[in-house]
């Protein structure tokens, strides 16, 4: 497994940032947020409460409009409106841009967005009409074969960078939790060969890891438990947990239970590693991470998280962050071991 000779990023980030623009329009126009923060600065409890909506949503929201300078939060935490915002999209200006908006009032997105901000519950899949939420749809074959392949193409990509930006050679055995199609299981043995790993994968999502790792012809160094990861007992024996692109799918409640069976079950001097686009730990940006952070929202139960987050949960749990190291396509990995 090599890492592409071109640039794969903006490819990446157009399909990252698809709900990007249903967020502002949903806002603009439904919301008519940025005139109504602009009377009533707030902060996330009271714009929930003032807009009648969900903190989790509302939080990716903020971040995209913080991001893009349409907002910014003082000292007290509170919310306004910057020049930028007031000049461009608060009622009564000469320059007020949100009628251009109005025409996309209906849009399938939009509509789908402004559910998930009331409702805090993922909307249909993008492009699959009728389809359940993707945590149940990822249940059914069809959608397991079609959604993993995307991720599998993707992880083609950052998997490789993933496996040269970690040190795996005091490691002997990696448990990939939710690994998807093993790929990044297949790249970190590919670049270590002393190492044996573990997918730990749902039905029907382990058949697809077992069929692609046969294919890398690695059967013999990467094996596959099938179950939930939330209920199923993890492997004992693993002295490396890596979680790939899989927090930002669970909200905050979820990602704790996550990471303490992963403290329960990991070797005394085990590491955690957790591959992932990060947001900053003001929650500002990245502008790619702010709009890929909607998408999260909007079809899955998580978002992005920042480190800070992140390390709190694990602090909680005897963890530290050792280490935070750029990979690919925006994404980076944030290395973590029992406290001192």
């Amino acid at each position: 497994m090599r890492s592409p000779t071109h640039n794969a990023d903006s490819l990446y980030r157009y399909r990252d940032c698809l709900a990007a623009v249903d967020c502002l329009c949903a806002a603009i126009v439904h919301l008519d947020f940025f005139t109504q923060l602009d009377h009533s600065p707030g902060n996330l409890a009271a714009i929930c409460r003032q807009f009648g909506i969900a903190p989790r949503p509302t939080d990716v929201m903020l971040s995209l409009f913080l991001a893009n300078g349409f907002i910014f939060r003082d000292e007290q935490g509170l919310f306004h409106t910057t020049d930028q915002a007031r000049e461009l999209l608060v009622q009564g200006s000469a320059f007020d841009a949100r009628p251009y908006y109005a025409s996309l009032a209906d849009r399938p997105g939009v509509t789908d967005f402004l559910k998930v901000l009331r409702t805090d519950k993922p909307a249909n899949w993008p492009g699959a009409k009728g389809e359940a939420d993707w945590h149940a749809a990822m249940r059914t074959e069809s959608f397991a074969e079609s959604f993993t392949a995307a991720m599998d193409c993707r992880g083609r990509v950052l998997a490789p960078a993933l496996a040269t930006a970690i040190d795996l050679r005091d490691v002997r055995m990696l448990l990939d939790v939710g690994g998807g199609s093993g790929v990044y299981a297949i790249a970190c043995a590919e670049a270590h060969p002393h190492l044996q790993t573990i997918v730990l994968e749902s039905v029907p999502v382990d058949a697809i890891a077992r069929r692609t790792i046969q294919q890398a012809n690695l059967s013999d160094r990467i094996s596959v438990v099938a179950g939930d990861m939330f209920t199923t007992a993890w492997p004992t024996d693993c002295d490396a947990h890596l979680f790939s692109n899989v927090l930002h799918d669970w909200d905050e409640s979820d990602c704790r239970r996550l990471l303490a069976a992963s403290a329960k079950s990991l070797a005394p001097q085990g590491r955690l590693l957790i591959h992932d686009m990060l947001l900053n730990d003001e929650k500002t940006g990245p502008l790619w991470a702010a709009e890929y952070s909607v998408l999260l929202a909007s079809v899955t139960q998580g978002r992005l998280y920042c480190a800070a987050e992140i390390s709190e949960w694990l602090q909680g749990l005897g963890f530290s962050i050792l280490q935070h190291t750029p990979t690919a396509l925006g994404r980076s990995v944030l290395q973590a071991s029992r406290s001192a």
